[in-house]
């Protein structure tokens, strides 16, 4: 599933996301992944351990508890803390598949990715390129959203991003083990949860809505892991 979640952060948090992180200090960003992506990542990252990085990740992840499309569609039980890039002057990220698995920083536990989001903190107008394309049995889907805006789709899709060839490019990114890690069934049920919602707004608690809660919860209970 591929899911635009539009205002995670309102106008203001943008702009204090943008304070910061233009006077943050970055490093080279392919120091946090492997060979295969190290060959085809040009980008700026922070530190997972700078405080910048910290104190921005937790404002991201208290208003991603508050938002029901999100928690509807990730269904998470654990979550990666916010990382931060930044692509200008031809940076790019050429296609790759996110790892199946990543350590916690600062811990010893590690997290299957099954969602992966990225929330965007430059506005489109600031700069050229720099679309996240995502490929799917669909094609390929290139976006580029409004400052504050999330995507959130399938760790295990094949995405890239497009060089910026003017401008800068600030964003989130992240990952998250969800309670259902099959992305289909993922899928159904957001689907099945959002119809619900939208009867239970037009008719209320009918027999017939309180029967397909009940349903969604089963299958929820069978597939969590």
């Amino acid at each position: 599933m591929l899911l635009h979640i539009p205002e995670v952060l309102s106008a203001d948090q943008v702009q204090q996301f943008q304070n910061t992180l233009n006077a943050a200090n970055w490093v080279d960003g392919r120091a946090s992944v492997g060979r295969q992506g190290g060959r085809v990542k040009q980008n700026l990252q922070l530190p997972d351990t700078a405080p910048e990085a910290v104190a921005l990740g937790k404002v991201i992840l208290l208003a991603l508890q508050n938002n029901p499309v999100f928690f509807a569609a990730a269904l998470p039980a654990r979550f990666m803390s916010p990382m931060f890039n930044k692509y200008q002057n031809g940076g790019h990220y050429g296609f790759h598949v996110d790892g199946a698995v990543r350590l916690i920083a600062g811990q010893s536990q590690s997290l299957r990715t099954d969602v992966s989001c990225t929330l965007f903190l430059s506005e489109p107008e600031d700069y050229e390129g720099g679309e996240l394309v995502v490929s799917d049995t669909y094609g390929e889907h290139a976006v580029k959203l409004p400052a504050g805006d999330l995507i959130l789709y399938p760790s295990s899709s094949l995405h890239k991003v497009e060089p910026v060839t003017g401008g800068t490019r600030l964003a989130s990114f992240f990952w998250i083990q969800s309670m259902v890690a099959d992305d289909a069934r993922r899928t159904m049920l957001y689907e099945l949860d959002k119809n619900i919602s939208q009867l239970r707004d037009r008719l209320g608690d009918t027999p017939e809505v309180i029967g397909l809660t009940g349903h969604y919860h089963n299958l929820l209970r069978q597939w969590a892991l």
